[in-house]
């Protein structure tokens, strides 16, 4: 699995949004203290919103606002939003499943298996509450 900057930058806009103290976080915040290019993080952002995690509010004293708890926020989920599924292979995906060669040799699907199961338990236990700063 490897993640893409827009993963990766939507992950660390939720974690921003869920730590600050402010009720609305302004875009050009996240961006400047996650070095996120600002119109990418707008893009994130209405993917973000559009499938239910942030609300925004618009003018000054706008900005951004998570709608989901931080500790309902599974970093798996947010993966499979951006980056589809978290199978090193789509033959052991359970929700992106598609017929690959690995699947003629048993033992080296079974590895891709374990690896499949190690990540997924790992990311579908992890949540953006469990990612912030103390």
């Amino acid at each position: 699995m490897k993640l893409s900057k827009e993963c990766e930058y939507a992950i660390l806009a939720l974690v921003d949004i869920a730590q600050s103290p402010e009720d609305l976080v302004k875009i050009n915040d996240i961006a400047k203290r996650n070095h996120i290019p600002k119109k990418f993080l707008e893009q994130i952002l209405l993917t973000l919103k559009r499938t239910g995690y942030v609300a925004s509010k618009r003018g000054i004293g706008g900005g951004y606002k998570l709608i989901k708890e931080a500790d309902e926020i599974t970093i798996a989920e947010v993966v499979r939003l951006f980056d589809g599924a978290l199978a090193p292979v789509d033959s052991v995906s359970e929700n992106f499943y598609e017929e690959t060669p690995i699947e003629k040799n048993q033992k080296l699907l079974a590895i891709f298996k374990e690896l499949r199961d190690y990540v997924s338990n790992k990311l579908e236990n992890t949540t953006i509450y469990d990612l912030l700063k103390e």
